[in-house]
């Protein structure tokens, strides 16, 4: 079993390539071939020099664009955001107090064989 710092969990995802984006009623996840990233608060981002905020318009085709990319940087603030970096694009999702629907913002599903492999915010 593969041991991870549990503060540090998005370490996982350094190099790990987009497969899916699923759109799961009121929120959004991430798929990369094992590992899932889900937005319960609402995702924000940059693409191509471009800002988007989900649920407004345009923003599903947006995110669709970030399959196939690979993430090369993370940001962690527990309080406020975890964010990926693929290049010059960023994915965030707010974990703020004002920004959550409920007492969860953000699931992390780490992959197979990592102890405790998941994450909560």
């Amino acid at each position: 079993m593969e041991t991870v710092d549990p503060d540090n969990p998005l370490q996982l995802l350094m190099g790990a390539e987009v497969g899916a984006v699923h759109f799961v009623r009121d929120y959004v996840e991430l798929h990369f071939d094992g590992p899932v990233l889900r937005a319960l608060s609402d995702p924000f981002g940059l693409y191509d020099g471009r800002e988007w905020r989900f649920p407004e318009p345009g923003s599903l085709d947006v995110m669709h664009s970030y399959i196939g990319k690979t993430v090369d940087g993370y940001e962690l603030d527990p309080d406020q955001i975890l964010a990926l970096d693929f290049g010059e694009h960023r994915f965030a999702i707010p974990l703020d107090d004002d920004s959550r629907v409920g007492p969860e913002a953000a699931h992390f599903l780490g992959p197979d064989g990592v102890i405790g492999g998941m994450w909560i915010w």
